[in-house]
């Protein structure tokens, strides 16, 4: 998973979810402790404000009350703060922002779609079904979800969910700050991965270009709804 906007947001999410912070490729990752999640991968990107709505965010799980609390009191120490995006007073998740203002939810204890996921229980997209599906034949996991427009799937091992929650989706108003990073293996050829991804619905939109991350051997596509995401292989 890759987000575009530098260390001091590594630092932030690494404090949130406890996660250890690792220097390498062009960044840091945070690495979570286990298979249950993916890896956050923060790079150097441009400090332009955001303008509209991010098309993805992060829903973070809860145990109990108790632990909720702790992760919302955690992360507003450390730069977040409340933010209120629509929610009605009857919800009981708490939305949050980044110090970029960028939204996540702590969801209360509970919740069974996201039960068994891990701390950080599902990427949560606006998007389409098509996109869904696409990610689904793109990864090989499997539709855990597949009903009124919205898809999840989830990988064979289980863990975090990936979500699309079906239409209306907000307008897209520049390079996603939040997407997906495909690694292929050293030995396999990225132009023959890219050639499998675009018969499923991706689209070439050049190499290297539009992320924010400044490496030319990086290959940029498209997913079906014009989100981009990264084909790379590690140093």
């Amino acid at each position: 998973m890759g987000c575009a906007r530098g260390t001091r947001f590594a630092r932030f999410w690494s404090g949130v979810l406890g996660w250890e912070p690792v220097e390498g490729h062009g960044g840091v990752a945070v690495l979570p402790p286990d298979d249950a999640g993916f890896p956050l991968r923060f790079v150097p990107g441009g400090q332009e404000p955001r303008t509209g709505r991010n098309r993805a965010h992060f829903d973070l799980t809860s145990a109990s009350p108790e632990d909720q609390r702790r992760t919302v009191a955690r992360a507003l120490e450390l730069g977040g703060s409340h933010v209120d995006v629509g929610q009605l007073p009857e919800e009981e998740h708490v939305v949050l922002a980044d110090p970029d203002d960028n939204e996540f939810c702590v969801i209360e204890a509970g919740n069974m779609f996201l039960a068994g996921t891990g701390l950080v229980g599902a990427l949560s997209c606006d998007g389409t079904r098509e996109a869904g599906c696409f990610w689904s034949e793109a990864l090989k996991w499997p539709l855990v979800w597949d009903q009124d427009e919205e898809t999840a799937i989830q990988s064979p091992d289980g863990g975090t969910k990936i979500t699309w929650g079906g239409p209306p989706i907000p307008p897209k108003t520049g390079p996603n700050r939040l997407f997906l990073e495909l690694e292929i293996p050293a030995h396999a050829d990225g132009e023959a991965e890219a050639g499998r991804l675009v018969p499923l619905g991706a689209t070439r939109a050049g190499t290297g270009a539009g992320t924010g991350i400044g490496d030319a051997e990086r290959m940029l596509l498209l997913d079906p709804d014009g989100n981009e995401f990264t084909l790379w292989t590690p140093r």
